[in-house]
Formats: structure tokens, C-alpha cells, sequence
């Protein structure tokens, strides 16, 4: 496990996943002291891949809980297989056993569906649980929620407690789709993931994208830059600046220019209006 925000760094770094150090020091705290991660920015900044980037670096499995309105506690935690359990009392019934007995037999580990909640606290070893997009789900679920987070621990009427035996390092992301309530904002360690600076995204596209030529490269992170700073439906994220760069790079491109851009704005922009309001402005001078 990390000793200091620079092995983070450092290991993150060497899976190519570039972070400053503020990244760095708030995974580190909310690995030391753990707590859950509490990740919020605009999408495409890399939330999701920072969880999976710190399962990668940790030897860890990743677990992921994809949010959603309406998610519930048996989706998210449990479920009894019930065609299962009822082939199970038909067979049981059938050598003429009593209630008492079937049921200490259909209510067991065996018959259980483990949801992700329940997986990582049940994991026999160390786990990164993702819970993506939780600004997706209902207040109710984020209740819910909280309290499993609290302790590591859920119980299951039938069964018992069930605490983690290796507490799982939790990463919860969020678009900002609504805000929080402060039980969980104070159980959690806060990180704001903007778009990175000039300086980083360059090193990122020179790092995932091999062989661009710099002066491409520069030019691309500095149109992308510009861009972002409009009033658009969807700003491009740093993987669109890198499928961009990859676009330019396939159709043999060495500079920016209006033509290009007209050409290959449905790479970088997924909006109508986004792509028109782009197209429409002289890139030398975004560019300046």
C-alpha cells in the first residue's frame, strides 16, 4: 500500500494516469484513515478511471455499482435466488422434512446473490469498490447507503452480520446531477476533479498518444482549452481531446485549421449546437 501522496503519484504515474498532488494526497488520506472517496467534476475528467487506476496500483479487484434513479437495496446488496430456494423445499419436502428444518437449509450462504454491496464486504481480500454516478441515485439509497459505509457492516435478518473482514477502499463519483446531504459528505473525503491545465493534458496526450508530432500536440490541448472556456452543452473531456489527437493523427494531419476542425468536430463534440457554435469561430484566433 502507498507510504506517502508521492508513491501515489509515482505509481500512478507509471500506469500513465496523471494526477497533481492534491489528487495524490486525497487518495492517500482516504486510503490511511479509511474512508470513502468522494469524487465530483464535470464527466470525462477521469472519476471512474481513478478507481480503477487505484485497484490496478493496489492489486486489488475492482468492484463496480452502477447508479441509477430507483436503485434499490436488493439491486444493490442482495437477493435470495428463489427458484433456487423453492426447488430446494419442493426436494426437501419430498423426504418429509419439517418447516424448521427446510428453512435453516434455504436460508444460507447458498442461496444468496451477492450484489455489490454485499461482494465487497464479503471479499477474502482487498477490494475497490466503485459506486459510479451516485448523484443518480435516490436520497433514500444515499441513507441507506451511508449507513453501510459507516461501519462495513450489513445484517441479514436470515443469516447475521455480515462485517467486512478486509474493508473495501470505496470510491463514490458524481456529475454534480444533484447535491448531497451533509451525513455523507461528512463521512466522505471530498476531491474535486476539474479538466486538467495546459501543462498536464499535454503530457497526458503525449503519454496515451505515441509518435504525435509536438507541435500538433500543442496545438490540440490549446484549441481544446479554448474551446472548453464557451458556454457549451457538453465541453470536450480529456478522452475527446485524445481520440482527437488519434483522429488527426490516422488522417496523416500536421496543424489545425478551420477545414480540419469542420472535418473532425463530431470527434471532439457530441452536440449539434456544440459543433455549429465551434465551427463557426476562426480557430487561429481561439488559438491566440
Amino acid at each position: 500500500m502507498f507510504s506517502s501522496p508521492d508513491e501515489v503519484l509515482e505509481e500512478f504515474a507509471q500506469v500513465k494516469f496523471i494526477v497533481n498532488r492534491s489528487v495524490a494526497t486525497a487518495v492517500f488520506i482516504a486510503i490511511k484513515l479509511q474512508r470513502p472517496l468522494l469524487v465530483e467534476g464535470p464527466a470525462g475528467v477521469g472519476k471512474t478511471e481513478l478507481a480503477r487506476v487505484l485497484a490496478q496500483t493496489t492489486g486489488s479487484d475492482l468492484i463496480r455499482m452502477q447508479c441509477y434513479e430507483g436503485l434499490d437495496e436488493s439491486k444493490a446488496l442482495y437477493e435470495w435466488n428463489y427458484q433456487k430456494q423453492l426447488l430446494r423445499i419442493y426436494t426437501d419436502k419430498s423426504q418429509n422434512k419439517n418447516w424448521e428444518e427446510i428453512k435453516h437449509t434455504v436460508y444460507s450462504q447458498e442461496f444468496l446473490l451477492e450484489r455489490p454491496l454485499l461482494k465487497a464486504l464479503m471479499a477474502q481480500q482487498r477490494t475497490v469498490l466503485l459506486i459510479d454516478e451516485v448523484d443518480k441515485s435516490d436520497e433514500e439509497f444515499e441513507s441507506f447507503l451511508l449507513e453501510i459505509l459507516s461501519d462495513y457492516q450489513i445484517s441479514i435478518p436470515e443469516l447475521s452480520t455480515i462485517t467486512a473482514v478486509h474493508p473495501p477502499m470505496v470510491v463514490l463519483t458524481s456529475n454534480n446531477f444533484r447535491d448531497f446531504g451533509d451525513a455523507l459528505k461528512r463521512r466522505c473525503i471530498h476531491l474535486y476533479l476539474d479538466y486538467p491545465s495546459y501543462e498536464q493534458e499535454l503530457e497526458i496526450l503525449n503519454l496515451k498518444v505515441p509518435g504525435i508530432q509536438q507541435r500538433l500536440a500543442e496545438k490540440i490541448v490549446a484549441y481544446i482549452q479554448a474551446i472548453r472556456q464557451l458556454k457549451l452543452k457538453k465541453a470536450p473531456s480529456i478522452a475527446e481531446t485524445l481520440n482527437w489527437a488519434q483522429a488527426l493523427l490516422e488522417l496523416g494531419e500536421e496543424d489545425i485549421d478551420n477545414d480540419v476542425i469542420k472535418d473532425t468536430a463530431g470527434v471532439f463534440l457530441k452536440y449539434r449546437g456544440d459543433i455549429e457554435q465551434v465551427t463557426a469561430q476562426d480557430a487561429e484566433t481561439l488559438l491566440k
